[in-house]
């Protein structure tokens, strides 16, 4: 039997049971890497309508990111940015990006927490909405970032007939991203 804490409310924990959390948290932790990779093989088989799967939708963008020489944190996000649309169809964005926050720089988490706006510009004036209600972000100093990262690699990766890498392409760089500590100095120096 696994050890567990002492307390019924966390009010009453003690140290030692924080530590025992700490510890069986960064065991669960370690297996991250695993989940998303088994997170994204169900996007194989998601929403249908377009002409590929939302996997190979994600492994398209990713493939196009590494063909234009993006570092490997844009290409985990690109290959991770729609991982949210299986339990929050409406609020994929936020999910991919809170995924991704404690591994990768703000600029990664800002630009797939903003794409699903960006990508509105190009098809949500079909319903009658603003396809330029990105143009309130237009100051922030990721626009552009992100202004691409949706032209570039997403809103262009629904090509069947596109040469795309494989999954197992990918799974280094997505182990090794996701096996970092969450927001080591190493990463992430202080500005």
């Amino acid at each position: 039997m696994s050890r567990i804490v002492s307390f019924r409310q966390m009010k009453d924990g003690t140290k030692e049971d924080y530590l025992l959390l700490d510890e069986s948290e960064k065991k669960y932790a370690a297996g991250l890497g695993q989940r998303v990779l088994e997170s994204l093989r169900k996007l194989d088989h998601s929403v249908e309508g377009y002409p590929v799967s939302r996997l190979g939708h994600s492994l398209q963008a990713a493939t196009r990111a590494l063909r234009d020489n993006a570092d490997e944190e844009m290409i985990v996000a690109a290959l991770i940015h729609d991982i949210g649309d299986e339990l929050a169809p409406y609020n994929h964005a936020e999910v991919a990006a809170g995924i991704l926050r404690p591994y990768v720089r703000p600029e990664v988490t800002w630009i797939i927490a903003q794409h699903g706006l960006f990508q509105n510009y190009y098809y949500v004036h079909h319903f009658g909405g603003d396809r330029n209600a990105r143009e309130r972000l237009r100051d922030h100093p990721w626009y552009e970032s992100c202004a691409h990262f949706c032209a570039a690699w997403d809103q262009c990766s629904f090509d069947p007939d596109y040469p795309t890498e494989s999954l197992a392409t990918f799974e280094p760089l997505l182990r090794r991203i996701f096996a970092r500590p969450p927001h080591d100095p190493r990463y992430f120096p202080a500005t």
